[in-house]
């Protein structure tokens, strides 16, 4: 399958609006996961890109920041306009580069594309405020302002949506951007940025390096005293390693980290309708998302229903390179994360777990769907991110137990749970410790509503009116002698 529009396919860098070459020389391959095929090679950049860049950024703040709200508003709609017609490319490009399924992509572009619609919109609405006067002859005002050069580091499973989701509130916001995509994936990135152009965004206000050293790049990006806020999407582990750097200059700091969703179905619940949301929450992405259901956790009376039902739809589940038609499930992104899976699913059947659906034999990268029962929560799939097709059923008694169960985990990003009983429900979604809650839902992301979580999973919020706050900093002005 081809792409219509040829010039999405970068190769170079974008930096103060050129397409540029590492100052080294230096390149990478970008490859197919499902068949390890070059599709291009990119810029190997290091530090001395990376400042450059981050200069480049802080050069241009104050010309951007200064621009009127509606300007910059008008700038980034012409961006979503863009992105959405040119969707079916940019999906094409994606699923070459990550592997998932077309009409996932398809989907990623639209979601993608959202945030910045939502944060044109959001631009113009960064009101302060004039708070009651504590004294005679004094007046308290107080404005937000954007706080600087941002730097930007995204995973590689949404490599369009984990972008705009970030830069759209920047942008809005006054903010300037240095972003470092996955190595993995930066095509993606690279195209929106070509998109943004074409937007009419000024050179320099949006940045991107790529490299194939991601230690390298995070460290410069969070110990440059140039960069003002670090918004970090990956795992706990490195997230913790960047908080740390970020600590030398005191940075605004946003993290959205690792996941272990619980997925809970209760005696009441809509059997149907809660193997149907199983299915959608957990195999999207082949498994490969922080918000998928990690532990599927399911009443007594009602496990061996569910399990059957749950099966059935699971055996229809088709594997495939994303680009196929009909494919649901595509590879997964490189070999270690098929080591990664096959290790916990062979550590779960050691301990006791039936595999009742599939098989833990990957060809190449590719898994079948699997569904594990009789797990418990001594196996390691229980504390540790699956991050692949694989879906453990546990059981449980009742709904304290579904609770302590849901919460016993350093995560707490997202946690859904099926039930028709609306005392229930307001008891289970305050009990859980997470920052969102599907309730007889599988897919909660919108850009609409605050996404992030809390425990190890991070702080901040992306989306809703909320995210824009991320990227201002909070002025008091007193004005005495009135």
């Amino acid at each position: 399958m081809s792409m219509k529009n040829k010039d999405l396919l970068r190769s170079k860098a974008f930096v103060d609006g050129k397409w540029t070459d590492a100052h080294s020389g230096k390149t990478y391959d970008i490859k197919n996961p499902a068949d390890d095929s070059v599709i291009t090679s990119v810029p190997d950049m290091d530090e001395e890109d990376v400042k450059e860049a981050i200069e480049i950024a802080d050069r241009e703040f104050p010309k951007w920041s200064s621009m009127l709200a509606k300007d910059r508003s008008e700038i980034l709609d012409k961006w979503y306009r863009l992105l959405m017609d040119n969707q079916e490319d940019l999906a094409v490009l994606m699923t070459m580069e990550m592997g998932k399924p077309l009409k996932e992509s398809m989907g990623e572009v639209a979601y993608g594309a959202s945030f910045i619609q939502w944060f044109s919109e959001e631009a113009k609405r960064v009101y302060g405020d004039v708070v009651p006067n504590h004294a005679q002859g004094k007046r308290i005002v107080v404005i937000k302002q954007p706080v600087g050069v941002t730097g930007i580091i995204t995973p590689w499973n949404f490599p369009l949506a984990m972008i705009t989701r970030k830069v759209g509130p920047a942008l809005a916001a006054g903010c300037t951007v240095v972003i470092k995509p996955a190595q993995d994936t930066p095509l993606s990135a690279l195209a929106a940025a070509y998109l943004a152009q074409k937007a009419g965004l000024p050179p320099g206000v949006l940045n991107i390096v790529t490299s194939n050293s991601a230690s390298e790049i995070g460290k410069e990006l969070t110990t440059n005293k140039l960069v003002k806020k670090i918004s970090f999407t990956g795992s706990t582990k490195v997230g913790k390693m960047l908080m740390e750097q970020s600590a030398s200059t005191v940075k605004k700091i946003s993290l959205e980290l690792g996941g272990n969703a619980p997925f809970v179905v209760f005696e009441d619940a809509d059997i149907e309708a809660a193997a149907e949301g199983a299915i959608a929450c957990k195999f999207r992405n082949a498994g490969q998302t922080c918000v998928c259901a990690n532990r599927i956790l399911v009443h007594d009376k009602v496990y061996d229903q569910f399990v059957e039902k749950f099966s059935e739809k699971v055996k229809k589940l088709k594997v495939g390179n994303g680009l196929d038609s009909g494919v649901d499930i595509g590879p997964l992104i490189n070999d270690s994360a098929v080591e990664k899976v096959s290790e916990l699913v062979e550590d779960a059947l050691q301990k006791g777990a039936k595999l009742v659906v599939g098989s833990n034999k990957p060809e190449g990268r590719f898994f079948d769907p699997m569904v594990l029962t009789d797990v418990n929560d001594e196996m390691e799939m229980f504390s540790k991110e699956i991050f692949g097709p694989v879906a453990p059923v546990y059981r449980f008694s009742s709904d304290e137990e579904a609770i302590e169960l849901s919460n016993k985990t350093k995560f707490g990003l997202a946690s859904y749970f099926y039930s028709r009983d609306i005392g229930r429900i307001w008891k289970v979604a305050e009990s859980l410790q997470y920052g969102m809650v599907g309730i007889n839902e599988g897919l909660i992301s919108t850009e609409v509503a605050p996404f992030g979580g809390v425990k190890e999973s991070g702080m901040g919020r992306e989306g809703s009116k909320y995210g824009i706050d991320e990227y201002l900093n909070i002025k008091y002005m007193l004005m005495g002698g009135l």
